[in-house]
């Protein structure tokens, strides 16, 4: 595993109380393992051993924002950071990190979990060895893995939220009838559940608004590429498409450009995330706006743990603010888009 040494910083009061539930007596650091059948505490300390079960992409810019902003503010702390960046999307992979995490006996883990069911009992098995467990971007089943009893809070972005502000966008900013697209992301992700629930109901109400097929393209600019190849030769009146992510829109504006479309004239495109690239092609036309998904959790991440330290209250949920990017705004936004 690679370690990273990630100071001590003053902790931002947020507001479930901790349950220390440790059925065992025996400490972490012990022979004999702890076991504990509800939400473990966190011994206050100056310094921690951390866990980051990262879920594996294969260096998309959100991404490795999100890893930098965890190992960077680890390091800033000068917390230990035990990190193995996994090499597969496969999300048994990731199982077996947490179970390596866990083995290693760290303070506490903070886990973005590739699959919220096949994730959530490795969580389950984290606070059972006495492990305060955080969860950061993606979410988990509730019916396997409980917030606030077997892990300590969800941390990251509204992701129903960001389907209903672009949603909203299209509503305020698009006359006439809308023929759309929707690239969902990858399938059984949180993001990708809720960004599609959002948008959708939010356009349910609209007759004027048609969504003609809805498909993940797995947060994938290839994928991407090809969904928008297809199904534009199938609808080929669609006017909007609707994605989940920005790697996925850049496969998008490449398919329309080959089928001598232009994005952005012919077909209005939508998307998340708010890269560097994706806000300067709002910029450039090509896409009509994006919808923030703030990747920097590392500073709302360790101020949480050592909250939860002190133990002062924590909410199940902690999120981000996410913003909206169109063209009158992308400017502004362009030097901090990552």
């Amino acid at each position: 595993m690679k370690q990273m040494k990630t100071s001590l910083m003053p902790c931002v009061i947020l507001g479930v109380a901790v349950l220390a539930g440790c059925s065992s007596s025996s400490d972490k650091s012990g022979d004999d393992a702890a076991l504990c059948d509800e939400l473990p505490p966190l011994e206050l300390k100056d310094t921690y051993r951390v866990g980051f079960a990262q879920l594996w992409e294969d260096h998309g810019p959100w991404r490795d924002a999100n890893t930098a902003s965890m190992l960077g503010e680890a390091e800033k702390r000068g917390y230990e950071m035990v990190f193995d960046p996994g090499t597969s999307a496969d999300a048994g992979e990731q199982v077996a990190r947490m179970d390596a995490l866990i083995e290693a006996k760290v303070d506490a883990i903070f886990i973005a979990p590739h699959d919220e069911t096949v994730l959530a009992p490795s969580v389950v098995a984290a606070r059972r060895a006495c492990i305060p467990t955080f969860v950061v971007d993606r979410g988990l089943d509730p019916d396997i893995a409980i917030p606030g009893v077997d892990y300590v809070s969800y941390l990251g972005s509204d992701f129903r939220r960001e389907g209903e502000l672009a949603a909203e966008w299209l509503i305020d900013n698009v006359s006439g009838d809308v023929r759309l697209i929707e690239l969902e992301g990858t399938i059984g992700s949180s993001p990708g559940v809720l960004r599609k629930q959002g948008f959708d109901e939010r356009v349910a109400s609209e007759s004027r608004i048609e969504i003609l097929a809805s498909e993940s393209a797995d947060f994938n600019e290839q994928e991407g590429y090809e969904a928008t190849l297809r199904l534009m030769k199938k609808y080929p009146t669609a006017n909007v498409i609707y994605s989940h992510n920005d790697a996925m829109s850049f496969g998008v504006i490449t398919a329309l450009e080959e089928l001598g479309l232009t994005p952005g004239t012919d077909v209005t495109i939508i998307s998340v995330d708010g890269t560097k690239q994706a806000t300067q092609d709002v910029i450039d036309g090509k896409i009509a706006v994006v919808v923030e998904c703030n990747p920097k959790f590392g500073p709302i991440a360790f101020d949480t743990m050592e909250a939860y330290a002190k133990g002062e209250e924590i909410p199940l949920k902690v999120y981000n603010v996410d913003r909206v990017f169109d063209a009158d705004s992308a400017p502004d936004y362009l030097p901090e888009a990552f």
